[in-house]
């Protein structure tokens, strides 16, 4: 009566593992462009709808052209503002 050792199933050579890494990382990155292009769309269909007339980008941007300069010094005291509570 001879016991044979299991027998193990052939391990992945390098190449098929850099391979199998290869293919995970593609499919990662195809999701993560996925995901980040619907954040974009999101995000641009927000802004698009806050430009719209009488909304605050709107209004900002009226502004910002009618007077530049006050409209930088105001965004740096807001900055200054912000900064000084944290």
């Amino acid at each position: 009566m001879s016991i044979e050792p299991p027998s193990m199933p052939p391990q992945p050579g390098m190449a098929e593992r850099a391979i199998d890494t290869a293919t995970d990382i593609s499919r990662t990155l195809a999701d993560v462009s996925t995901t980040l292009r619907a954040a974009v769309d999101r995000l641009s269909d927000a802004i698009i709808a806050a430009r719209q007339s009488g909304r605050p980008l709107s209004t900002i941007s009226a502004v910002t052209r009618e007077a530049p300069l006050a409209s930088l010094f105001a965004a740096f005291l807001f900055g200054v503002a912000v900064a000084r509570r944290r």
